[in-house]
């Protein structure tokens, strides 16, 4: 877990308020779910014998005996809220939340035991069309987040009787090359042998490549839903790789899965991926609902981001103040301009120090004016103003056109 110091917040904040502006512009609405939830939602939903399970919540007794855990991902939390308040009888819903998630994973570059993640899920809509939108949704992300070089990669789960089918004979091949399979494989071979398929155990790659395919084995209509939303991203323009190896870490998915996937971040390159649980709110006790979604690491992102384009954390104005009297007046001087220009970023100065102390920490903080208040100031109702920026010759203005030199020299105050 890290903290995230002042010079990180500002493209945490970049990217916030782009989402939260793209979410509204695709009708999606916030939702806001506990940190902790009940263990035993996230046993029936992410399925108990996945590494999230196994090995990587944090789980404890509280002191009325129940199992709790911090939550792992968001999926499960959203759709148990949608069944408690009634969000998906006779309706659809389009739902996004942005928050903290924990896993005991081993920590490396992007990927921490606390991570955030920004997630969208729409229940209600069982077609193509839906699952295509929330690809093109991410896509309109990156274009407004400036960022380059993400691939897409689709997969179709089909079914749960295509997986069914397609599991036995998965088991037995992989049985045929048991003596490959590391320790992992071997325990997911009678619990979940689709994880296999996305081991990163250099030995054992020739062999995966070799195994049987799911999309051979799909029936009529999960292929339909496949190809209908292989039509739709063609005709938007969406470039896609279909790779049979994208399985998703989740057992509720089925149908339609997706990342997007990067080689900029090492072997952290996955910043989205989701699909279709059609099934999981059945699972969860629900009147069945088709559901679709997708979960994105803000800290891959972030990293992205930082990588691209330096975002300058920069103040207007700096006020130094010289002696007791200018400290009192430029306190109220300060309060007056912030009433005027409600966008101005203008840090006042406290605790005393000499004028050459004070200028150097009005640079160092980025300012690009520092406005000068000492004694004779306060008298005569003046201000002295040097740009720190441009290296121009101190020049003095009367208090009361201040606001307006300002806001007439910076446009994001106009």
């Amino acid at each position: 877990m890290k903290d995230t110091l002042p010079e990180e917040t500002p493209y945490w904040a970049r990217l916030e308020a782009t989402v939260r502006e793209l979410m509204t512009g695709y009708g999606y609405r916030e939702i806001r779910i506990p940190i902790l939830e009940s263990t035993e939602l996230f046993s029936r939903s992410i399925g108990k014998v996945t590494d999230i399970v196994e090995k990587e919540m944090y789980t404890f007794t509280d002191r009325n005996g129940d199992s709790l855990t911090l939550r792992p991902e968001a999926t499960a939390g959203i759709v148990r809220a949608c069944m408690e308040h009634g969000l998906l009888h006779n309706q659809t819903q389009r739902l996004w939340y942005i928050g903290p998630m924990f896993r005991h994973e081993k920590p490396q570059k992007g990927r921490y035991r606390q991570f955030h993640q920004i997630d969208v899920e729409a229940f209600g809509m069982e077609g193509p069309d839906i699952d295509a939108e929330l690809i093109l949704l991410t896509a309109r992300l990156w274009q407004r987040l400036g960022l380059q070089d993400l691939r897409l990669e689709l997969n179709s789960l089909g079914s749960s009787e295509d997986r069914a089918a397609y599991r036995e004979r998965l088991v037995g091949y992989f049985q045929e090359h048991y003596e490959i399979l590391d320790e992992d494989s071997r325990r997911r071979l009678t619990s979940n042998p689709l994880r296999i398929l996305d081991s990163k155990t250099p030995e054992m790659q020739a062999m995966i490549r070799a195994a049987p395919l799911l999309l051979d084995h799909l029936d009529d209509a999960s292929r339909r839903h496949f190809e209908g939303l292989q039509a739709r991203l063609s005709r938007a323009g969406i470039q896609y790789r279909i790779n049979p190896y994208v399985v998703r870490g989740l057992d509720y998915y089925n149908r339609t899965v997706f990342e997007w996937v990067t080689d900029r971040l090492g072997a952290q390159g996955t910043v989205c991926g989701g699909g279709r649980y059609d099934g999981l709110v059945a699972q969860l006790g629900g009147k069945p609902a088709p559901g679709v979604g997708f979960a994105m690491g803000m800290e891959r992102l972030l990293a992205l981001l930082a990588q691209q384009d330096r975002i300058q954390q920069e103040l207007d104005a700096y006020l130094v103040m010289l002696g007791e009297a200018a400290e009192h007046h430029g306190q109220v001087l300060t309060e007056q301009l912030r009433d005027r220009l409600p966008a101005l970023r203008l840090e006042c100065h406290c605790g005393g120090g000499s004028l050459k102390s004070q200028m150097k920490r009005a640079d160092r903080v980025g300012a690009r004016f520092a406005l000068i208040l000492g004694e004779r100031e306060v008298n005569e109702s003046v201000i002295g103003v040097k740009d720190l920026r441009s290296g121009a010759d101190q020049r003095q203005l009367p208090q009361s056109e201040l606001a307006g030199w300002l806001a007439s020299g910076l446009p994001h105050l106009g």
